[in-house]
């Protein structure tokens, strides 16, 4: 029998209990053919050595904006581990605003105030821009700042940007804007902004995919694709992502959550009722096992960092502040009714417990309304989820998909904003396994660093990167945050039948790794290296290359 590749000589983790390890794995049209004995015989086209290396599932991020970590890569990097401090911004805005042409945008991202010890501020960027406008967006997307160039470009005055229902704009003791805008209130930059040139945006797309690549991703979910308030970029968003995979920018499996604005009345379907979603009758799961529509994205609150996240309780040191929700809850209960009772499966962003209670009610409600087996609702991040709240996750079937690696990069802000009685509500991830949850992997990428394998060591390590431990009763086991990033991740948006695992039929998608993963010292497990990823029996990355 003619094959099309053989990987040879491997040490293979295939996750499927009916066959744990491999040393051989044949491939057909992308598919996994057979293991080991079931190769004898076979002539394949093209064999692979894969010296001893121990190999992996792909691995398949639930939850990244990998788009924009395309677009990030254009603009000013303002992580701590590059921009240490405010005045190194600065001087980053200065040195830019001296190679651009007059009137050109000033764009940087990645800043957090926990680290650099404040927010930049408008007055102060003028001083440094050189009269260029400037958008400076916080690592977690949920906020960013302005200075008085790009107000005007905005059509403001400091003194006369309007209130946001849904966002803060923040003002000084005479009321001027200080340039820094949350959530819904980045929509007016946002609306100069974006969309961005499509061929920009299929750039970006391509530049996402490389990094990706090289990590080990073979799958991911992009949430939210379409011109939104917060996420999201235009109108044309997925005829990028079709017009990246064409080229060849694109080579990992792509499901796309399209944002809650893309859904609206659609006219008629049948006589006497109207369709309600996209055009053309589209929803969850059109597409093919390259590039799909996944869940709605709906935004409910904010961020733990930016303490705009809708909780209970007043945030640590900050009496009366209990966060907010990003739209009416009336109107956020009535589209995700009308999602449900039109087959979308939903995801929507809650963090604060608050948001994620209220999230549950509505689920529950359409789940009441109209019945619908393994609807498989998502909350995305579930930051803050209390005893009763997990499990009402487990009667409705609901998903979590929080973040591992906010436990390193970004836990000491979460923990001072939650303070040490509401912590070990943060971030659970064995409390949901021990509940019976199928658990996904994820990053978040780019509000932290999308690689899964630093993912998974603080899966496992539950530390801050400062050495601080973060709830250590929900540590897992490698194994188990190696399934979540795998099998639990395809399971998200019902697709565990063709990824998640290496076996007979399923799509041939892993990752070659510079060590075992299963076996290496549990604090070792972020320096393992990537040696190639593979989609489809294609090598899309080649480390020795």
């Amino acid at each position: 029998m003619r094959i099309d590749t053989l990987f040879t000589n491997g040490r293979f983790r295939t996750l499927d209990p009916s066959r744990p390890t491999a040393t051989r794995l044949g491939v057909v049209a992308g598919r996994v053919l057979g293991f080991d004995e079931e190769l004898d015989g076979v002539v394949p086209a093209t064999v692979v050595d894969l010296a001893g290396a121990p190999v992996v599932p792909g691995f398949n991020d639930a939850h990244q904006h990998l788009s924009m970590r395309g677009a990030r890569l254009t603009e000013l990097d303002l992580r701590d581990t590059v921009t240490g401090s405010l005045d190194a911004l600065y001087a980053k805005v200065a040195e830019r605003a001296a190679t651009l042409p007059a009137g050109a945008w000033i764009r940087g991202s990645g800043y957090d105030q926990n680290k650099i010890g404040a927010h930049p501020t408008r007055s102060a960027l003028d001083a440094v821009a050189a009269g260029h406008p400037v958008w400076l967006a916080h690592t977690s997307a949920h906020m960013g700042v302005v200075n008085t160039a790009g107000l005007a470009a905005m059509g403001f005055e400091p003194g006369s940007v309007p209130d946001v229902a849904g966002g803060t704009v923040v003002r000084d003791d005479q009321g001027l804007s200080t340039g820094l805008l949350t959530e819904q209130a980045q929509g007016l930059v946002y609306a100069v902004l974006r969309p961005a040139p499509f061929e920009d945006f299929v750039a970006a797309i391509g530049a996402g995919s490389r990094v990706a690549a090289a990590e080990g991703v073979t799958s991911f979910t992009e949430p939210g694709v379409g011109l939104g308030r917060v996420a999201g970029n235009g109108t044309a968003d997925v005829a990028a992502f079709q017009v990246a995979r064409q080229r060849g920018l694109l080579r990992q499996r792509a499901t796309l959550m399209p944002v809650s604005g893309a859904l609206h009345p659609a006219g008629a379907f049948e006589p006497g009722h109207d369709w309600f979603g996209l055009d053309l009758g589209l929803r969850s799961g059109f597409g093919d096992e390259w590039l799909r529509l996944g869940p709605v994205k709906v935004f409910s609150d904010g961020s733990l960092l930016g303490r705009t996240a809708a909780m209970h309780e007043p945030f640590e040191s900050e009496p009366g502040n209990v966060g907010f929700f990003q739209d009416a809850q009336d109107d956020l209960r009535e589209f995700i009714l009308a999602a449900h009772s039109y087959g979308w499966q939903v995801a929507t962003h809650a963090i604060g417990d608050r948001a994620v209670g209220f999230v549950l009610d509505t689920y529950e409600q359409a789940q009441a309304l109209l019945p619908r087996p393994d609807a498989r609702h998502r909350i995305e991040h579930a930051g803050v989820t209390t005893d009763e709240d997990l499990a009402r996750m487990v009667a409705l079937g609901v998903i979590p998909v929080p973040q591992g690696r906010f436990v390193g990069e970004i836990g000491d802000g979460m923990l001072a904003a939650l303070g040490p009685a509401r912590a070990r509500h943060c971030y659970r991830l064995r409390s949901f396994l021990d509940a019976g949850i199928t658990l996904p992997g994820s990053s978040d990428s780019p509000v932290v660093d999308g690689s899964p394998l630093r993912g998974i060591h603080d899966m496992v390590n539950r530390r801050t990167d400062s050495g601080v431990p973060f709830v250590p009763a929900e540590a897992l086991t490698a194994e188990q945050a190696l399934r979540a990033y795998t099998h639990g991740s395809a399971y998200a948006v019902h697709e565990e039948r063709v990824k998640g695992t290496l076996s007979r039929g399923k799509l041939a998608d892993f990752v070659v790794l510079s060590d075992d993963l299963l076996a290496v010292p549990a604090t070792r497990i972020r320096d393992l290296g990537v040696g190639a990823t593979v989609v489809g029996g294609e090598v899309i990355y080649d480390a020795s290359a």
